[in-house]
């Protein structure tokens, strides 16, 4: 779809006679044809941006909540020390290897704006970028599409840890929007003629319930401005506002990509559903991102049907599944899902998870395609797809199914 919104310059060239014809170029666009081939990808979480239930080794025995808290509590040597190891081993070359071998064409590379362009005052140290650098041509030369992600803005655009900081949300306040452009224009002039690159992000998750809407839509809009003519597809998240809500801005703009997330764990009602009303509600949000008029991809989804992972709500937290996390009503039990290995998983986890699974991969492929949370974690069996592919839950080949036609 994007190629034929790609743009013709034409440019007229000074002629030594009458007859001489004007010469057009046609605008390259995206090295990946997004909505008419469907992306079928994996996010490379944690490695850029720490989340303590990805890999909670690097938060053991310390007050750290976040990659924030973590580098303040370590000081700038230590953290630097410790960093500089997990970015140049959680994930390598061989991940993009296996990655490309599951039969995928894109990563999704989180990133947070203290890895790209320091700021003064903040405790975080620098280096993810140049192994970002390398990921790349790694990505390249498995024959994989790179989007690189915005994952954290300075002041925080959601509250999250994944953000980089938990707490309060302050990007919008002082200089924090421009500080993001600036970053994302870094961003494009290092990496976004990298044969690799097919698309940047504008900003993961911003919370359009809890800022001003029309600043977000601004700074999509200037992002896009600056990024137009770079031959990437310029991805915007949908603010948490509803994957339809998009449907009448972007007119005129060329190259977007729409990027919804969806997971059914972090409202007690939602994981209180059983099974099939698990997978009835995903075929309908499948349905729903067919229906926005823009190439839309669920860049983030889960096997999980539990939000019974170590530390998945935050460090020290615990879950709705079981109970334990704010007075929520239990519906059962997260031994085994909490920590592990798929492997470890009961028979019927397994079953479920893996029609699941299925059944979004149906559903999201109505619309432009996928991109799995994660690749790999330290033991969250429910979201780790490198287990989840060694042991059978996720098809191979991907368009294999158990259970077909769950979505009709």
């Amino acid at each position: 779809m994007f190629g034929s919104l790609s743009s013709v310059v034409a440019i007229g060239l000074l002629a030594f006679n009458s007859n001489a014809s004007p010469v057009t170029l046609q605008k390259r666009g995206p090295s990946f044809s997004y909505g008419s081939e469907k992306v079928r990808g994996v996010n490379l979480g944690g490695w850029f941006v720490l989340e303590p239930w990805i890999t909670p080794s690097m938060f053991e025995d310390s007050a750290a909540v976040d990659e924030y808290t973590l580098t303040q509590i370590l000081g700038k040597s230590a953290a630097q020390t410790k960093l500089s190891q997990h970015w140049n081993t959680w994930i390598t070359q061989d991940d993009f290897n296996q990655i490309a071998g599951a039969g995928l064409n894109h990563v999704r590379i989180p990133l947070g704006y203290w890895s790209v362009l320091a700021r003064d005052g903040d405790p975080y140290v620098q280096g993810a970028y140049d192994v970002l650098g390398k990921a790349l041509d790694w990505a390249q030369g498995a024959g994989l599409k790179v989007m690189i992600d915005l994952h954290g803005a300075p002041g925080s655009q959601n509250g999250f840890d994944n953000s980089g900081r938990l707490g309060p949300i302050t990007w919008t306040q002082g200089d924090t929007v421009a500080y993001t452009i600036n970053v994302l224009n870094k961003i494009r002039d290092d990496h976004a003629s990298h044969p690799a690159v097919s698309a940047i992000e504008l900003l993961n998750e911003p919370m359009g319930p809890s800022l001003d809407l029309a600043t977000i839509k601004q700074f999509y809009m200037d992002g896009w401005g600056n990024l137009k003519n770079s031959n990437v597809a310029i991805t915007f998240h949908d603010a948490f506002e509803g994957v339809t809500s998009w449907g009448d801005w972007g007119a005129g703009m060329w190259d977007l990509l729409l990027d919804t997330h969806h997971y059914e764990v972090f409202d007690n009602g939602q994981v209180a559903q059983d099974l099939s009303s698990h997978i009835g509600t995903a075929c309908g949000f499948g349905a729903q991102m067919a229906s926005t008029g823009k190439n839309t991809i669920a860049g983030e989804w889960t096997g999980a049907i539990t939000d019974c992972a170590k530390w998945l709500n935050g460090k020290n937290k615990g879950a709705r599944y079981d109970g334990t996390l704010n007075g929520a009503p239990k519906i059962g039990d997260c031994t085994g899902k909490s920590t592990g290995t798929v492997a470890g998983l009961s028979s019927a986890d397994k079953y479920n998870i893996g029609r699941f699974i299925e059944a979004q991969l149906d559903a999201y492929e109505k619309a432009a395609g996928w991109i799995f949370w994660t690749w790999k974690t330290e033991g969250a069996p429910e979201w780790d797809m490198q287990d989840l592919l060694k042991n059978g839950l996720f098809p191979q080949p991907l368009s294999a199914r158990k259970y077909p036609g769950q979505c009709g």
